[in-house]
C-alpha cells in the first residue's frame, strides 16, 4: 500500500459534495481547460471568471488565438500580468494549427513540448480533458500534501514537486484521474487555503493531517528565503493635451514587453527636471500636479512611482521640430476610450490611470 494512498477516499466524498460549478469544469473541453490553467496561475478564480468568459468570447476556437492581433491578445489578458504567458499560449495554438489539426493532443509528452506548458499545465489538460492519469502538482497541492504528511522539505526545490508527482501517480484512480486531480485542486483553493487560516474544521484530512496534530501549520509548507527584489524609482507622467493623454510602447523585450505604458522618467524627478525634460523634447507645459507615491511588485522588481500629472499645449503633429521629437519619443496622442478598447495598459499604472479616466482590466 502506498503511503498516500489513505488520503484518496475521503477527498473523492468530500470533492463529490463541494466542488464548485466553474466554466471549465462543467465544459472540461481542452481548449478551455488550457486557457483557465494558464489564466489561473498566480490569480483568484473569481478574479479570472470574467477574463475567462471574455476570452472564449473573442476567441472561441484555437484557431482564433493563433490569428489573433498581439494588441488585441494583449488586450484581452489586461490586469491578469504575466503576459508572456498569453504570447506563449498563441506559440502553442500556431504549432497546433500546423502540425496538430487545431487540437491539444492527448498525449502529456506531446503536450510539455509546446511552449508555456510545464508538467501541471500538462497534467491538468490530459487528465481533466482526456482522463490520462497523470498528476498535476501545483503550488495548492503541494500545501496540503506536505501539510497532511508533515512533510517540511522546501516545495520550491523540483526534487520536492517530483516525490509528490510520483506519489500521486501511484495512488491515482485510473478512471478518475481528472476528479482526483481537481478534488486536490479545490482542497488547497477553499480549505487548506493559501495566505489564510485553513479551514481545518471541514477538512476532509482532519483526522489524519500530521501538520494540525504536529501544531505546524504556520511553519508548513516550508520555502527558502528568496533574495530579495530589486528597487528601482520612477517618476511617472500624466500628459494631457486637450482631451488625448499621452501613452508610449514599451520595448519589445523585456519587463512588461509591447505593453503601453505613462512616458516615465528613472528616479526620482522634481518639478524642475520634469518640465526641463518635457520643455527639451518640445513640449509646451501649462501646469503640473503632484500626484501619489504608488508601488508595484514585480518577481524580482519592485517599481517605487512617483507621479505627476501635466497639461501641456496642443500640438499640430503635422510639422514642426517639436512634432518630430516628440514622435522620436514614442509618445502617442489618444483618447480615454480609445485605451480602454484598444491599447492594454499594465495594472502597475492603475494607481494613475483614474486621473484620465482609464479603466484597466476587468472591474
Amino acid at each position: 500500500m502506498s503511503k498516500l494512498e489513505y488520503i484518496v477516499e475521503p477527498l473523492l466524498k468530500w470533492y463529490e459534495k463541494n466542488l464548485r460549478s466553474l466554466p471549465w469544469r462543467d465544459n472540461p473541453e481542452p481548449y478551455r481547460v488550457w486557457v483557465s490553467e494558464i489564466m489561473l496561475q498566480q490569480t483568484r478564480v473569481e478574479a479570472v471568471k470574467p477574463y475567462f468568459y471574455r476570452f472564449l468570447e473573442k476567441l472561441p476556437t484555437i484557431e482564433h488565438l493563433a490569428e489573433a492581433e498581439e494588441d488585441e491578445l494583449l488586450k484581452l489578458w489586461e490586469g491578469l500580468g504575466y503576459y508572456n504567458r498569453v504570447r506563449n499560449m498563441q506559440k502553442t495554438a500556431r504549432i497546433l494549427i500546423s502540425e496538430y489539426d487545431g487540437k491539444m493532443p492527448a498525449d502529456y509528452e506531446l503536450l510539455l513540448k509546446l511552449p508555456g506548458i510545464g508538467a501541471y499545465t500538462a497534467g491538468a489538460v490530459a487528465s481533466i480533458s482526456y482522463g490520462i492519469a497523470v498528476p498535476a502538482v501545483d503550488g495548492n497541492v503541494l500545501r496540503i500534501l506536505s501539510r497532511v504528511t508533515g512533510d517540511e522539505s522546501d516545495v520550491l526545490m523540483p526534487k520536492t514537486k517530483k516525490k509528490y508527482e510520483e506519489l500521486l501517480t501511484d495512488i491515482m484512480p485510473k478512471d478518475k484521474a481528472g476528479i482526483f486531480n481537481q478534488a486536490l485542486m479545490e482542497l488547497g483553493a477553499i480549505v487548506c487555503v493559501p495566505n489564510g487560516t485553513p479551514k481545518c474544521t471541514e477538512c476532509p484530512w482532519k483526522d489524519f493531517c500530521k501538520a494540525k496534530a504536529d501544531n505546524t501549520i504556520s511553519v508548513i509548507p516550508r520555502k527558502a528565503k528568496k533574495k530579495p527584489r530589486r528597487i528601482e524609482e520612477k517618476t511617472v507622467l500624466i500628459i494631457r493635451s486637450g482631451e488625448q493623454v499621452v501613452i508610449k510602447k514599451r520595448p519589445e523585450k523585456g519587463l512588461l514587453a509591447g505593453l503601453y505604458e505613462f512616458p516615465s522618467l528613472d528616479g526620482k524627478k522634481n518639478e524642475k527636471k520634469i518640465l526641463d525634460y518635457l520643455e527639451t523634447i518640445g513640449y509646451k507645459p501649462l501646469h503640473i500636479k503632484k500626484l501619489e507615491y504608488a508601488k508595484h511588485i514585480f518577481s524580482h522588481v519592485e517599481w517605487h512611482m512617483n507621479g505627476y500629472a501635466v497639461k501641456v499645449e496642443e500640438i499640430d503633429f503635422l510639422s514642426g521640430e517639436a512634432a518630430e521629437n516628440i514622435k522620436k519619443e514614442g509618445h502617442l496622442f489618444v483618447f480615454p476610450k480609445e485605451v480602454n478598447k484598444e491599447y492594454a495598459i499594465p495594472s502597475a499604472f492603475e494607481a494613475y490611470s483614474k486621473y484620465v479616466n482609464i479603466k484597466l482590466g476587468i472591474k
